[in-house]
């Protein structure tokens, strides 16, 4: 459980016998209310509001604690990559030959290198392999290359975090990883044949899922997942013991591929010859060979775009990817064959950006990874709010702002009960965190930096006062004390 010091202590202990004493700050009432209807403590709260060129007073309440801000800690590390790679960066995935081709007919191995591109989904799986088809290759007499050595196999297991490896955002990073490796269920009630047909996409090769589930009889849809006693441990055969509820519609039900290691082969090869392209051999992990010739390179959307995925949808996988990213590029100033990148490399990385830009107030945060999608990540609400300050200064501030999910419109903003339209927020959430920070655009007409973050095993109960803030924000910025 994460507890808070009492605002006047934790102030007092922050500023020291040379400092000036902190003003004496008050809660507003609405934010104070729904933490009580929640049962959460004032002292769970950390909140930062401040005018975004700080010609104005700020506000705080726990500003200066290290709390854990869940996936608004991507704010961090999107604006590192759009600070040090540029809004129109471009992953590029290589595509290169072993043999010569002659008459569509390859004498030799395809081989695709991976450089970290996190939007590999299966459309673009589907039109690099058609660009490989246009290039003059359509019967591979050798294999199918995939190269993952960019980024060192990760130390960690997709069930660390909450034990839940099949949840698609516990996915881990993958030089070449391909539609987040994971695999979405669509069911469509039957009630003249008293099933549900089943469809599963992207199509993987040597998987099958049973085609039908029996429709349950009466009732509502409550757990329906769970009714379905899914068996997906198997990597080759997906099958249903249960009943899917009739009351629930057509659903879609996204999983993460059980056999990580094989998901990219097993895409590959299932669209090249539903594409009908030949291959005498196999789809298979190897490294790229000396001598094999470029045939081209397949370039990712640009970074602004990827940018907006992540943090509109709060995306963990494709934050993971452009975390590592981060320490590839950097390594790859150094070498040109950088691999190998891993982990503790992209911490140091970020870690030493965070302290470029901001300088002392970086001192005490603590990065775990790129997502924000783990228990040690430390950082304070003014911290969060320097970076946003930062930010609002820089060259890519539209990119990064429109990146953001938009209150009561788009993206995990979308339900928020504040006024719609007016504030551009990342959210994060999980188990006793959540949280917002972003840009608040008040009836005065100035726009300002808000962050708040709820540390208590109540916090989900709590996300109205996240909207009592942001509605606060919106009216009466300039009645804080």
């Amino acid at each position: 459980m994460i507890r808070f010091a009492a605002p006047a202590l934790l102030a007092a202990a922050l500023a020291g016998p040379a400092q000036a004493a902190p003003p004496t700050w008050t809660l507003p009432p609405a934010i104070s209310a729904a933490l009580d209807k929640a049962h959460v403590p004032a002292s769970a709260l950390a909140l930062w509001v401040q005018p975004v060129d700080a010609a104005g007073p700020s506000w705080g309440w726990n500003p200066d604690f290290g709390v854990n801000p869940a996936s608004v800690f991507k704010l961090a590390t999107t604006s590192a990559a759009l600070d040090t790679l540029g809004p129109a960066w471009t992953w590029k995935t290589g595509v290169f030959t072993t043999g010569p081709v002659r008459n569509g007919v390859l004498e030799g191995s395809v081989v695709i290198v991976g450089t970290g591109d996190p939007s590999l989904v299966m459309e673009r799986v589907w039109l690099l392999l058609r660009q490989l088809r246009d290039a003059g290759v359509r019967d591979i007499r050798g294999d199918i290359l995939l190269d993952h050595t960019g980024f060192a196999p990760s130390a960690r297991s997709a069930a660390d975090f909450d034990n839940a490896p099949s949840e698609p955002y516990n996915v881990l990073p993958d030089a070449m990883l391909m539609n987040f490796r994971s695999v979405t269920l669509s069911f469509q009630p039957d009630a003249a044949a008293h099933v549900a047909h089943v469809s599963s996409e992207p199509p993987l090769a040597g998987l099958r899922v049973d085609a039908t589930v029996p429709l349950a009889k009466g009732g509502g849809c409550g757990d329906w997942r769970g009714a379905l006693k899914l068996a997906a441990d198997d990597a080759s055969h997906w099958h249903f013991a249960g009943a899917y509820p009739a009351a629930c519609g057509p659903r879609n039900w996204p999983l993460a591929y059980p056999e990580p290691a094989s998901y990219e082969s097993r895409l590959v090869g299932a669209l090249w010859r539903e594409g009908g392209g030949k291959l005498s051999g196999k789809v298979r992990d190897g490294a790229l060979p000396p001598g094999a010739s470029p045939l081209f390179t397949f370039e990712s959307p640009q970074l602004a775009q990827v940018v907006r995925d992540i943090n509109k949808f709060s995306n963990n996988t494709m934050a993971e990817q452009l975390f590592l990213t981060l320490a590839w590029n950097a390594n790859a100033e150094l070498s040109a064959s950088a691999t190998d990148v891993r982990q503790e490399q992209a911490r140091a990385v970020l870690m030493q950006w965070l302290h470029q830009r901001l300088g002392a107030a970086a001192d005490s945060v603590v990065v775990a990874n790129g997502s924000g999608l783990a228990r040690e990540t430390r950082i304070s609400a003014r911290t969060l709010g320097q970076l946003l300050q930062w930010d609002w200064a820089s060259a890519f501030m539209p990119e990064l702002m429109s990146s953001l999910p938009l209150n009561g419109v788009d993206g995990t903003l979308r339900r928020s009960t504040a006024q719609a339209g007016r504030a551009h927020l990342k959210t994060g959430s999980m188990r006793d965190v959540v949280a917002v920070a972003g840009y608040v655009l008040a009836d005065n007409g100035r726009r300002y930096i808000l962050v708040a973050v709820i540390n208590d095993p109540n916090a989900g109960a709590a996300r109205p006062a996240l909207d009592a803030a942001i509605d606060w924000v919106l009216h009466d910025p300039a009645k804080a004390p």
